[in-house]
């Protein structure tokens, strides 16, 4: 249902039309000229609607006494299965309903998808009609499912309709009752973010349930991106690490909620839970480019070494996607991780966060030092150089393929040096070292003393006294 009917006119005689309009209008006197020419007041338009529909749905009570006392059908239904009765309940309309009911109106009588008037009422929140059917009209069954299994607390759960979800939740109705796909009242206001639904329904209550997909409440908050019910099944201790098709870890990177990932990883959910594909969530974040979510899972430690059914990493997927960036910041946690360095412990020696930030632009003070690198990667390093410099420092093979993945043109290697300098840079600022003296020294031993001579004590504007006096010195020898 619409919030307003739509005028609708075909299938009737033009007078038939105008009384439908007049009835819409609450327009009486037009009403009453046209049945002293007999116009019938029961005639349907091409959704089956008659006058008395147009005038319910309208809230025009003089229309509807006019219609009723000159015979209009009060139980007549639309193409929904909406009788009068039914419409008043959807729009709210108590004293329509009433005047109804006292005209003969059937109160159990359900629409074309099995709702009654606590359905009508319960969706679109009118308390109003629902303590009147509750307090009149006993008859009226209050806590019977539709055909899609869900009963007037869930359908008043799923539209966020508090102050009906607290009446009938006071009055007993069942808030654990699941409908045909399995989904609480809590999965339906999880799903649309309904925070204060969700606040009353589980309050001392709350069980978790999971539906035919084995999704909670969770999976459906997630997938939808509302950040305050995440946080609030994740205080009251939902299973985070629930798989259905998905874990919800992998649904926020799946759909790029940062947000909603860095809250899952500092709730302490399960960082290398794999899907149905064995995919972790870094492989997902990875094939998206997702840098930001990459970020967090690298620094939450999540496994590098994990593979999917085809197996294949994260590395993997990045040298296959071409991903540039994405391949060094794998390879650097690669590295601090085969260092067996604690992130915290770093932090705590002074380097701070920052140090652990793996796209450079989040390391402060080092342009001076990229500098230095860029020049040496571009003007004195030949092919094959890096390489040897890389193996000094341990790089593996892998990573050493994976960095000249990044085809530029015959000079390509310039930029894998400097990709690799780069990432070996990363290394020896986490340990505290000083980049310049350790770039020179194994420049040194790969035998490539004239090149270090060449390009670090020469560029006096990027190198500070104190280490081209270490650097004078040592060449002296």
């Amino acid at each position: 249902m619409n919030d307003k009917p739509v005028f609708e006119d075909e299938n009737l005689l033009q007078t038939e039309k105008e009384l439908q309009e007049a009835a819409r209008r609450n327009d009486t006197a037009m009403i009453r000229r046209l049945i002293c020419i007999k116009v019938n007041v029961n005639a349907k338009n091409n959704d089956n609607r008659t006058a008395l529909h147009w005038a319910v749905a309208g809230g025009n009570e003089d229309a509807v006494k006019l219609l009723l006392d000159h015979n209009a059908n009060v139980d007549i239904e639309d193409k929904f299965g909406m009788t009068p009765a039914l419409l008043a309940a959807w729009f709210g309309h108590l004293q329509l309903l009433q005047i109804l009911v006292n005209a003969g109106a059937k109160v159990t009588i359900r629409n074309s998808i099995g709702q009654g008037i606590h359905h009508c009422a319960a969706h679109q929140g009118h308390m109003a009609i629902i303590r009147y059917t509750i307090e009149e009209l006993q008859e009226v069954p209050l806590d019977k499912p539709d055909q899609t299994g869900k009963t007037p607390l869930l359908l008043a759960a799923e539209n966020g309709q508090l102050d009906v979800v607290t009446y009938l939740h006071a009055l007993g109705c069942d808030h654990q009752f699941q409908d045909k796909e399995r989904n609480s009242c809590i999965h339906l206001a999880a799903g649309q973010g309904h925070v204060h639904v969700l606040e009353n329904l589980i309050q001392g209550i709350f069980s978790e349930s999971k539906n035919k997909q084995n999704l909670n409440a969770l999976h459906y908050a997630v997938k939808q991106g509302h950040k305050d019910v995440c946080h609030l099944l994740v205080e009251e201790g939902i299973d985070m690490n629930a798989v259905g098709q998905n874990a919800c870890l992998h649904l926020a990177v799946k759909h790029n909620f940062a947000q909603l990932v860095r809250l899952l990883i500092a709730a302490g959910c399960d960082i290398n839970i794999s899907d149905h594909k064995q995919q972790s969530a870094l492989h997902l974040a990875v094939e998206r480019g997702q840098f930001a979510i990459v970020e967090m899972l690298l620094k939450a430690n999540i496994n590098l070494q994990l593979q999917d059914k085809q197996g294949k990493t994260a590395l993997d997927l990045a040298v296959r996607s071409q991903h540039a960036v994405l391949i060094d910041m794998i390879i650097k946690m690669e590295r601090f991780n085969a260092r067996n360095l604690d992130t915290s412990q770093v932090a705590a020696e002074g380097q701070g966060d920052s140090v652990l930030g793996l796209p450079f632009n989040h390391v402060p003070n080092l342009s001076h030092v990229r500098s230095v690198l860029w020049n040496l990667a571009t003007k004195h390093l030949k092919p094959g150089d890096w390489k040897k410099l890389a193996e000094h420092w341990d790089f593996s093979k892998k990573h050493i393929k994976a960095v000249e993945t990044q085809w530029t043109g015959s000079n390509s290697y310039k930029e894998h040096g400097y990709r690799m300098l780069l990432i070996w840079l990363h290394g020896i600022i986490t340990l505290g070292k000083h980049p310049i003296k350790e770039l020179y020294e194994s420049l040194v031993k790969i035998g490539k003393a004239e090149v270090a001579e060449l390009s670090l004590f020469k560029q006096r504007k990027y190198v500070d006294r104190r280490i081209q006096r270490w650097i004078h010195l040592r060449s002296a020898k």
